[in-house]
């Protein structure tokens, strides 16, 4: 495994780090059988760093990672989570005080601190909204967060969080459907040493090289119903790509792959090429997935004329989707 430096936390994390939204809810049937496997397998692939939210099954995510620092006591891991989405009605003012939902999560986690607790995605007002970091600064210093962070949808607000002193970093969504970060947000994140979490590095699965026109998703899984932004933003959803559109770029994208080198491992080894990122941090629903993903961070540099021929494919089939809406 690679590890690299998480801004000015002092952490190093695994670059190639756990997603946990996938064995919380949203993604269709949960087992939580092969959900314990698979994160015992990241654990045992050298994996030190899991991503979770308190709305992912409603804290359920949560619960599963408690139960997986209890079954191995004895190996460390960092387990970030995220707050906010709770907030009914979600609103930048709610942010100014989510006590109510950090204690929750501490209870969820099984914990006294939160290694790293990320605004989730709030509306873009919070950051002008300087108090709301301030009420994170006084629980880092009640010894609630030991760091804070924000999870974004779009590169302004994680430019404007990078101003506040106390911001350690900050997911976003990059991935080879959403290479817009890396023009200008990336520099500016390894300037400042903030660590940068690589979200939807598979974009919903899309990335993976498995589906088809022909697959389905259930009634409960966002790949369903969220593909217009029906439920929350729609660049959560195959990042916002049209899906027969996203269908097609893979079709070109499956031509440009290496001899014995699978689809996901080229697109999370596409992530690390830019070493302003901390981690990608992929789901695994199963302990294969998880040693597929985890496979990525042994791969040697891609080739220039990959590389190439990866932001090509992105400028004519890609970027005319989404590159300007986020």
């Amino acid at each position: 495994m690679l590890y690299r430096p998480l801004g000015r936390t002092g952490l190093n994390v695994s670059a190639i780090s756990f997603g946990a939204w996938a064995i919380g809810g949203t993604w269709g049937d949960t087992d939580d059988t092969a959900a314990m496997a698979a994160l015992h397998r990241a654990l045992d692939r050298g994996v030190n760093f899991f991503d979770t939210a308190d709305v992912y099954g409603d804290g359920h995510s949560e619960r599963l990672l408690a139960r997986l620092r209890q079954e191995r006591s004895r190996d460390p891991f960092v387990v970030a989570t995220k707050a906010g989405r709770r907030l009914n009605p979600h609103v930048a003012e709610g942010y100014r005080d989510l006590r109510p939902f950090i204690e929750r999560s501490l209870q969820n986690l099984g914990t006294d601190t939160i290694e790293l607790l990320q605004l989730h995605c709030p509306p873009t007002a919070v950051y002008t909204m300087p108090e709301v970091f301030g009420a994170l600064d006084d629980l880092v210093k009640a010894g609630k967060l030991r760091h804070y962070g924000v999870s974004v949808e779009r590169i302004d607000e994680a430019m404007a969080a990078i101003k506040f002193p106390g911001v350690q970093s900050v997911q976003i969504i990059f991935n080879l459907f959403r290479q817009r970060p890396a023009e200008v947000f990336l520099p500016a994140a390894q300037a400042a040493q903030v660590g940068v979490l690589a979200r939807l590095p598979l974009s919903s699965g899309m990335l993976s090289g498995k589906f088809t026109r022909d697959s389905k998703f259930g009634a409960d899984d966002h790949r369903g119903f969220n593909r217009q932004g029906e439920a929350f933003d729609k660049g959560e959803t195959f990042s916002g790509v049209d899906y027969e559109q996203g269908l097609a770029a893979v079709e070109e994208l499956r031509r440009l792959l290496p001899e014995g080198v699978s689809m996901a491992k080229l697109a999370l080894r596409w992530i690390l090429m830019n070493e302003a990122v901390s981690a990608a941090i992929p789901g695994g629903r199963t302990p294969a997935q998880v040693d597929e993903n985890v496979s990525a961070a042994d791969l040697a540099a891609l080739p220039a004329p990959l590389m190439d021929a990866l932001a090509d494919l992105y400028r004519r089939r890609i970027a005319p989707q989404v590159h300007g809406l986020w």
